[in-house]
């Protein structure tokens, strides 16, 4: 009689098959690899924030000033609630320059500050960096004090990074536009590229508000109409 002998490595065969399907079974399971833009998508702790729509701008609500170099009257760098840092620039005005500068190749700032001196009343060029400098003040501790809201189009007509927008902040426990507050105290000339407001205010309607509000900075002798 003829008998068949049992496999000699029949347990092995079986915990193989068992370990196999202990590997299927993890690599199922765990999470797939975070790809490039995703691993760098949000700094730690922060969760995506989707901004809201304002017209024709997305509007980001409760943003804070970000520390930097250039931060001036009417552009500073912005912290987003979704914690990116962008720099901002104001429509409508322009604060006169802060500082005098000299540059890399001899150009320097200065005539850009003497046209910025004439079309604020005639004021030396002495009187609208210091102008620059109380504008600067301003603003910065304006938006350092509480958030503030930033409504923007991405508009960077320089391709500079530096976008475009309207700041709705808070003042005296009132909702203003920074660049409104910046004509009332005589801290800017009417004079870089405007757009419609978030409300729908066509341009051209606030450009002539904001020369009201101009004329009153005159009459009363605010900022640099008084010197």
């Amino acid at each position: 009689m003829i008998t068949k002998s049992k496999p000699k490595n029949s347990w092995f065969t079986v915990l193989l098959v068992i370990a196999a399907v202990a590997v299927w079974t993890f690599n199922e399971t765990r999470p797939a690899p975070k790809t490039e833009r995703e691993s760098h998508a949000q700094p730690a702790g922060k969760t995506a924030e989707r901004p809201e729509k304002s017209g024709t701008y997305e509007l980001f609500r409760n943003c804070t000033l970000a520390e930097a170099r250039n931060n001036d009257g009417d552009s500073f760098l912005v912290n987003l609630p979704d914690g990116k840092k962008t720099e901002f620039r104001l429509y409508f005005v322009d604060t006169p320059e802060s500082a005098f500068k000299s540059y890399a190749g001899g150009d320097t700032n200065h005539q850009r500050i003497r046209q910025q001196a004439a079309e604020m009343g005639g004021i030396t060029p002495q009187q609208a960096v210091k102008i620059g400098q109380n504008a600067k003040h301003f603003t910065l501790e304006l938006l350092a004090s509480c958030p503030f809201d930033i409504h923007t189009r991405w508009d960077s007509p320089f391709n500079d990074n530096r976008f475009h927008a309207v700041v709705g902040v808070r003042q005296e426990g009132k909702s203003r536009w920074l660049h409104e507050l910046l004509v009332e105290k005589g801290f800017v000339r009417i004079h870089t590229k405007g757009a419609d407001l978030p409300d729908g205010t066509p341009a051209a309607k606030h450009k002539a508000h904001l020369r009201d509000l101009e004329s009153t900075a005159k009459r009363t002798q605010a900022g640099a109409w008084g010197l």
